[in-house]
Parts: structure tokens; sequence; C-alpha cells
């Protein structure tokens, strides 16, 4: 292993019970960058994490993190890495600045209240410092919750779905914090069901399915991989059925429909279809048209392509 990557796991597994929530996990992420963790529900991700942070042991496989090894220098780990899970950590009882003081000291944090008062005006809080965190609204505490993970400035930054629910504006300054921290060397790993978020952030992705890591690389790298979309918009329901046949022998993947646009789309296995072969093609079948378009493909696009999102409900509950 080498010392250029921030985390480097090689064959983690995890069993629950019958369930095998990771299945050998492969995972490197390069030091000062962000990776974002996708995959569907019950694929592994947060059972990554809490692997990762040393919450759980892993039942096989190996990882260092931070320089150190996941179990042998587990204290080593934690002390190196901060983490902003799907649940606050917040003391509703103690206002914004008694909470990031109660971190700092924790963490043993040498002048916590100076780091307290760059933190709060960092995160847009320092108004709200000194009222009880239990009357911050949901993005305020989510802020607050990633200021006291950031307290002892890691070297690795965990974040498990950290923008869920928040407002566009909440959104997008916890964006830009992940940002400003990448650029002063911090390594990020994020999970998220946000894809553009994971496009707008993101150095490198990596796609989990079924507790394993089945496809790596840029955002572009990955797009490149699933051809364009393909929409038809035709006049009435009764042309739907030959602009549908067109797409799947055109792009070689199965239709869906959108009846109230009476549209039919796909996304082309064949990444050199163009428009003007789409368009010539719909005209010799005797499609009549309303619209074409040919889109680049989304991760959207990625994550349904190359991602199998029928995990079952017993691998969902345990292997989130």
């Amino acid at each position: 292993m080498t010392s250029t990557y921030a985390v480097l796991s090689e064959g983690l597994e995890k069993r629950f019970g019958e369930v095998r929530a990771l299945r050998g996990l492969d995972l490197a992420v390069a030091e000062g960058t962000v990776c974002g963790v996708l995959g569907p529900n019950g694929a592994g991700k947060t059972t990554a994490i809490r692997l990762l942070t040393t919450l759980l042991r892993p039942d096989a496989g190996s990882a260092r993190v931070a320089g150190h090894d996941l179990v042998r220098e587990a204290a080593a780990v934690r002390s190196r890495i901060g983490v902003t899970g799907q649940d606050t950590s917040i003391d509703g009882d103690l206002t914004g600045r008694q909470n990031l003081l109660l971190f700092g000291r924790l963490h043993r944090v040498r002048g916590p209240a100076g780091r307290t008062t760059e933190l709060l005006d960092r995160f847009g809080l320092a108004e709200a410092a000194d009222r009880p965190a239990s009357t911050y609204s949901g993005g305020m505490r989510r802020r607050l919750d990633l200021a006291a993970s950031l307290i002892r400035r890691p070297e690795v930054l965990f974040l498990d779905e950290p923008t869920t629910g928040l407002d566009p504006a909440s959104r997008n300054l916890i964006w830009n914090a992940v940002r400003d921290l990448t650029a002063e060397g911090t390594t990020v790993l994020l999970t998220t069901q946000y894809l553009e978020e994971a496009d707008q952030l993101a150095d490198d992705i990596a796609l989990v399915d079924r507790g394993r890591v089945a496809h790596t690389g840029s955002p572009a790298q990955l797009k490149a991989l699933v051809g364009a979309h393909a929409e038809v918009v035709v006049p009435d329901a009764g042309a739907l059925t030959k602009a549908a046949a067109v797409l799947d022998r055109l792009t070689g993947a199965q239709p869906s429909f959108d009846h109230a646009r009476n549209a039919v789309g796909a996304v082309a296995k064949d990444p050199t279809l163009t428009l003007p072969l789409l368009v010539r093609t719909l005209d010799s079948a005797g499609v009549p048209l309303l619209d074409v378009s040919l889109r680049p493909p989304t991760l959207d696009d990625v994550f349904l392509r190359l991602t199998d999102t029928t995990t079952t409900t017993g691998e969902k509950e345990r292997a989130a």
C-alpha cells in the first residue's frame, strides 16, 4: 500500500447474520481529493463508512486510513479523521458555541475557543452561536454538525449524506466548505443521494453495488461508459410504439415512456449514436415527430445503467 492514498481498502468483507453487506470492497482515495461513493439503497455504502471510521470491525480484508491500519491502529485512525453521519451528534440543550467547545475539549484541541469562533464564522452560524441548538433549523444543525467534525482539522473527513433534506442555500454552503477543505489538503469521502452533488464535488466516484466497488473513475470517465440519452416526442400515443421500436434497435436499451408528453426515451449503449442518424432512422420508419433530442449522459444515467437497483429488502435493511 502506498502513502499517496488517504484511504485504501482491499477485500473488505462484513456480514450481518446471513446478509453479506460487503463482499470484498476495494477502494482507493487519493490524498486531498473528494471521492463520491454512490450506489443503490442496500449496496453497502453506510456499512463501508462505518468500517472505515472504526465503528465496525471487518470480517475479512484490510484497510489503511490516513496511513494507519484500520484494525491494528484503530485509535490512530480515529485521531486523524472527522465524521459527519446521517444522524446529528449535536446536543440541543447546548448553544452552538458550547457544542463546539465541548467537541474541542473532548478532542484536546489547543485553543478551542479560537477554533470554535473560526468555525462558527465559516459556516454562517456566528449570529446564532449563543442560542440553544434546539432552536436551529435543520440546515443550521447540519452545518453545526459538520463544524464539529472539523474541530481538530482532520486529515480525512467522512461525510455520510451530509445535505439530505437541506434547502439549496444550505446545500451550497456545505458544498463550498467541502471545496475549501480539499483546497487546504483535506481528503473527503462522501456518500450522497444527490447525483448532482457528486458531479459537482467529486474528483473520483466509486459506484458500489451489492457490497463491491463495481466501477470507479472521474464523473467524465463514468459518463463516457454510458451513451447519450435519446428522447422522441410524437404527436399522438399511437406513434409511441413505432418510436420505441426505433430506439430499441438503435440504442440496445429498454425504452421508457412518458405518456403524459407522448414521449419515449432510452440511454444508448453505443456512444457513437448521433442525432442525424436518429432522425433519419425515425423518418425512414415513418414516425411522425414533434421533437427529437440526444443529450449527453448524466450521473443519473450512469447510476441506472451501471448499478443493480433490485437489492432485496433484507439487504437494504442491513447494508445501506
